[in-house]
């Protein structure tokens, strides 16, 4: 098994990430899963760590949050952020800090969101505010004609 492989390994058994449904591994971190319920409603914020790894990507989806995405190890990754409002796409390379790739972007609420590692393998940890909900959470629809506007703009994350 090569370095980076047991790196690999290594963080998903120390963070104990588990698949995610829109790719990759992932284990929320905040706040507990075992938490009580916030007596005012939604938590102010949640964070997840999240792993891709070469070959895998964060399926189109959107949250109806502000999502910050922070770089943590590995080599870049690319956070796509698509404007339903003036259908514009943003393609940020997040990374350790260098021209051209910043540690950190923030998906506005509502924008709908992929990524994939442009190396072996990227782990960021996502702040989610107000708190993430499965309720508030959209993976697209392949049958969505937004989905064949995506791939022709991003054809590198598969939208079937």
């Amino acid at each position: 098994m090569s370095d980076v492989a047991a790196r690999i390994e290594e963080l998903k058994a120390t963070l104990q990430l588990q698949p995610h449904v829109e790719g990759g591994h992932y284990r929320r971190v905040y706040p507990q899963p075992s938490a009580a319920d916030n007596p005012d409603g939604r938590s102010a914020l949640s964070a997840i760590h999240y792993l891709l790894e070469a070959g895998e990507y964060s399926s189109w989806h959107r949250v109806d949050a502000e999502e910050a995405w922070h770089f943590v190890e590995g080599e870049p990754l690319e956070l796509l952020i698509f404007d339903p409002d003036n259908k514009s796409l943003e393609r940020c390379c997040l990374g350790p800090l260098a021209p051209g790739v910043r540690p950190m972007a923030v998906v506005p609420a509502g924008a709908w969101q992929a990524a994939r590692p442009l190396g072996s393998h990227a782990l960021v940890t996502c702040l989610v505010a107000p708190a993430f909900e499965y309720d508030g959470f959209e993976l697209l629809d392949q049958h969505d004609p937004l989905a064949g506007h995506l791939a022709g703009l991003a054809p590198e994350i598969d939208t079937q």
